[in-house]
């Protein structure tokens, strides 16, 4: 059954931060679909994953309240907000889970350490379709406005579509002039890594630490299926995720090696 717009319950979060201009984008075009409320943490989070607040109490503030939008703090991670607004925040199970827009890509396995991802994934654990959003483009200046269009495209799909048990949403968006986005491909997740490395540094104490830089390694830059081909060619990517993490192609032949 259609969900009409005046009854669609969405809930917003992301890793940003509570003034994020992805987020500020986010809200700004998912009020055209529904009722609205926003757990968003209160600064940056990335890179937490499935990070959850296990040793210190979760803070929750009420920011702006009206009869189309809720806008909450949390202290937490991405992963709290969405539980906490599940179990505490709302009047009832959201229809949809709408995490970003993410300042930098979350294509190929960047997709593992990412708060915006996980909060995706997180609605995708409750049984609630759920869409992680993402912009090519690290900057916190960032022109999110050709993102729009691709966001209304997804949501739009997803009102006559459900997605199936166990999957979300990977959406990337190439940073570069609407013009010059040549369409939505959907795609598979390309293999690589990223390389760490870690800049030793001194303090003004004169005692060492280390900050983490990286660069990303991609394994088959040649693949026409992947997202990140995808967004080099400036296609926005959609890849579809599961939250189940078996290798099922090899469990058979674990099988056969179990007790030899």
């Amino acid at each position: 059954m259609k969900i009409e717009k005046d009854d669609r319950l969405i809930l917003i979060t992301n890793d940003d931060g509570l003034y994020a201009e992805g987020l500020s984008t986010l809200i700004d075009v998912m009020q055209e679909f529904g009722k609205l409320v926003v757990v968003s943490t209160i600064d940056s989070r990335s890179g937490m994953s499935q990070a959850l607040t296990v040793k210190m109490p979760i803070r929750i503030k009420l920011l702006k309240e009206t009869d189309k939008k809720r806008i909450y703090a949390c202290s937490g991670t991405p992963t709290d907000g969405v539980k906490i607004a599940v179990n505490q925040l709302l009047e009832r199970e959201p229809d949809w889970v709408v995490s970003g827009i993410n300042h930098g890509s979350n294509a190929s396995v960047s997709v593992i350490y990412s708060g915006t991802m996980a909060a995706a994934i997180e609605g995708c654990l409750y049984g609630i379709d759920s869409v992680g959003f993402s912009l090519n483009n690290f900057s916190s200046q960032a022109d999110f406005s050709h993102s729009k269009k691709y966001v209304r495209e997804i949501m739009n799909m997803l009102e006559k579509n459900k997605l199936p048990k166990g999957v979300c949403l990977n959406v990337n968006i190439p940073s570069v002039d609407g013009d010059g986005i040549r369409g939505v491909k959907v795609c598979r997740q390309a293999r690589g890594n990223w390389r760490e490395e870690f800049e030793k540094r001194k303090d003004p104490m004169g005692k060492s630490y280390y900050w983490l830089t990286g660069i990303f390694q991609n394994h088959e830059p040649e693949s026409e299926d992947t997202d990140e081909w995808a967004l080099s060619n400036n296609y926005v990517s959609v890849v579809p995720v599961s939250v189940d993490m078996t290798a099922h192609n090899y469990i058979g032949e674990l099988e056969k090696q179990i007790g030899k």
